[in-house]
């Protein structure tokens, strides 16, 4: 593999993890420095670094194992595929409902990352694929994640993100952007009406991801079928995005 760009610290750490996994409460500082060829002052400061972020935790005999984070995370690493999994499975009564094109997004800072879709056999095909990115204003899925934020972090989201046009009806200002999601937290739904693609609005709700973070569900309608379809597309969304949540409630 190639090694130009590691940083040693977190390789060190990384060793010091293995070694713990196989061998809880084992090995004490010394043990460690010694087998892993670190001096104990290095090794002194890595693992108390290590003990304050919940990586590691030392009994009474001075040995270390693995901080009780690793379930945490190892929990969050297999429910990602549980949500994208369950999705699949739900999305199909939402697509059948509706007829329209549902998706699964989680937040990434300013932008969304498509997870999944359940594309429906329409004329007109969605460009957004998962693994794609879009920015987080200009559309129902991002608005109903950005809505869950607090306001300071909110700020701190878009502190030096400029507000790009996608389409001449895109959010373009902050203050509008907050405008926009006090709405989506009155009513627990977000719109996308032709902001993020001429011709397309959408409706999306959020998912209550757990350890995951923020995720949403949309349902994506072309403009000339918006108002014969957008009311049955808020129920399915609604109802899809609490059958998928953690809680079992919609927000």
């Amino acid at each position: 593999m190639e090694q130009k760009y590691w940083v040693p610290a977190v390789k060190k750490a990384n060793d010091v993890l293995q070694i713990l996994a196989a061998e809880p409460y084992q090995n004490k500082l010394i043990d460690l420095s010694k087998r892993l060829q670190i001096n104990k002052s290095s090794m002194f400061s890595l693992l108390q670094t290590m003990e304050r972020l919940g990586w590691v935790v030392r009994d009474k005999g001075d040995t270390y194992a693995l901080g009780a984070i690793f379930g945490q995370w190892g929990n969050a690493y297999f429910k990602q595929y549980d949500l994208i999994r369950n999705f699949h499975l739900e999305a199909i009564i939402t697509k059948e409902a509706v007829g329209e094109t549902i998706q699964l997004a989680k937040l990434e800072r300013h932008e969304i990352l498509y997870l999944a879709k359940e594309e429906a056999p329409t004329p007109v095909r969605l460009a957004s694929e998962p693994g794609m990115k879009f920015p987080a204003h200009a559309t129902a899925l991002g608005k109903a994640m950005l809505a869950q934020l607090p306001d300071d972090e909110l700020k701190a989201v878009y502190a030096n993100v400029p507000l790009r046009s996608l389409t001449p009806h895109t959010i373009s200002s902050f203050a509008e952007l907050v405008r926009n999601l006090r709405q989506v937290k009155e009513n627990g739904l977000a719109f996308d009406l032709e902001e993020a693609v001429t011709g397309f609005c959408c409706v999306a709700a959020f998912v209550n991801a757990g350890p995951l973070g923020l995720a949403a569900v949309s349902c994506s309608i072309p403009v000339h079928q918006w108002e014969m379809k957008k009311e049955r597309a808020a129920q399915a969304i609604r109802q899809l995005a609490a059958r998928l949540s953690l809680s079992g409630n919609a927000p």
